[in-house]
């Protein structure tokens, strides 16, 4: 695939709300610097996400020069936080994973239970290098991951959304489609290949690093979530449930672990090396 080219960049500094697209991103270990490493728990520790808030979709987040997150929603004050202190640290419950972060200031509470209207904390990923280990069915010895749903990057392609587009159209809920391919959040995401050829990848590199590829993407009910309105359909879950059933996963996109690090750039080349 020749011409197979990065196509975009996508970072969400904190889980389940907007992030940005920029030009290029360095590749850390466990992700795309900056991705997803804050992350709002309920009053017991568990990750909130627009799972439970749909609205977290209008609400949006981003680093700001130097460091901390910045963080606006419609009819609010937007908040800019620092890194917490990692001098003590609580436990997150992330899909059944326990992992240690750091409590934000309370004024990040404040905001996000009120916008929310139910009590909830910001918490920050200190030690992304050694706090959670990606599933050891798909990981190699000292992997980790940030608050990513399971990998460090989530890969899609433009003609794989063109494919499902077009099978929504199909669909006995057309009128929803076509979905941009913001309904599923990924952080990067490939111009020039066949419809569905990622399912066949198995290591790649992009530009100048190499990643691993561990499986495909299930996708959840966030993917019938509008990024723009916060409201919910059928669709891609249905479509998906009909032409894209892997086990018991509906399946979009694929997982990628790195295996160097170095920077990503739109326009890099995609080798696919196995």
């Amino acid at each position: 695939m020749p011409n197979a080219s990065l196509h975009s960049l996508h970072i969400h500094p904190l889980k389940s709300v907007r992030g940005h697209a920029p030009r290029e991103a360095a590749v850390e270990p466990w992700g795309l610097a900056g991705d997803r490493r804050w992350v709002l728990v309920d009053a017991s520790g568990k990750v909130v996400t627009q799972r439970q808030y749909p609205g977290l979709a209008l609400t949006a987040a981003a680093i700001p020069d130097g460091d901390g997150l910045r963080m606006s929603a419609p009819g609010r004050a937007p908040l800019t936080v620092p890194v917490p202190d990692a001098a003590g640290t609580t436990t997150v419950n992330i899909f059944g994973d326990k992992v240690e972060a750091v409590l934000a200031e309370d004024a990040a509470h404040r905001w996000w239970s009120a916008h929310l209207d139910a009590e909830v904390q910001l918490a920050h990923l200190d030690d992304p290098a050694t706090r959670r280990p990606i599933d050891p069915a798909y990981a190699k010895p000292g992997e980790t991951v940030s608050f990513a749903d399971g990998y460090p990057l989530l890969l899609t392609t433009l003609s794989s959304l063109d494919a499902l587009n077009s099978l929504i159209a199909q669909g006995d809920h057309c009128d929803e489609g076509p979905l941009p391919m913001n309904r599923f959040r990924p952080n990067v995401v490939v111009d020039g290949t066949p419809p569905w050829a990622e399912d066949d990848w198995s290591r790649i590199a992009i530009g100048e690093v190499t990643f691993r590829i561990t499986k495909k993407s299930g996708r959840c009910v966030v993917t019938t979530t509008n990024q723009t309105t916060a409201e919910r359909g059928k669709e891609p879950l249905r479509t998906l449930a009909r032409h894209r059933r892997f086990g018991d996963q509906l399946c979009f996109g694929t997982n990628l672990v790195p295996e160097t690090t170095g920077t990503l750039r739109i326009g890099d080349a995609i080798t696919i090396l196995e």
